[in-house]
């Protein structure tokens, strides 16, 4: 089915299944877990948790949900209106392409219905004597669509880079 689809409906296709994975999975976040609460999995590796995030990665901007909301829906107008130099035309691109649309758009449903983004995934290690916890940024499965589409995207572009493009870049040996 995918292979009969147009570049624009295949980016779409992924862009929606993404959208609705990540709403399903913030949806069992809020049903079953309080907010500030959290469930762990792996002691001292992995929990969920269930945080809002009125701010971007890392809780960088905090407070500026409206302002983030605007720059989500500036990305997606003008990443839809550029998508054929993000390798539109090839179904690698356009699996990158979908699962960027499909993550900015859950997080943007989330700024707009929510007012925060619903964060959920969270990775740990506690400090050698266990009081002290350091952790990676709480995420959402938007997130990682978005940052896998993004990695995919440069890995395109610097495979696709020719030869003679990649030797100039590549300092002379003394």
């Amino acid at each position: 089915m995918m292979m009969s689809l147009s570049p624009n409906r295949r980016i779409a296709y992924v862009a929606g299944t993404v959208f609705v994975l990540d709403q399903l999975t913030k949806w069992i976040v809020l049903r079953y877990l309080a907010y500030a609460h959290e469930k762990v999995i792996i002691s001292g590796f992995f929990k969920f948790v269930h945080w809002g995030n009125t701010g971007a990665a890392w809780s960088l901007l905090v407070g500026n949900n409206g302002l983030l909301a605007l720059v989500a829906l500036v990305a997606l107008v003008a990443l839809y209106f550029t998508r054929h130099h993000f390798g539109a035309d090839q179904i690698p691109g356009q699996l990158a392409l979908g699962l960027i649309f499909g993550g900015i758009c859950g997080n943007l449903f989330d700024r707009i219905v929510r007012r925060h983004v619903v964060d959920f995934l969270y990775f740990y290690v506690n400090s050698h004597d266990g009081r002290v916890e350091h952790g990676f940024p709480a995420f959402n499965v938007a997130d990682s669509a978005i940052c896998v589409g993004v990695g995919l995207i440069f890995l395109l572009n610097w495979k696709a880079q020719k030869p003679s493009e990649k030797a100039a870049e590549t300092p002379a040996p003394r």
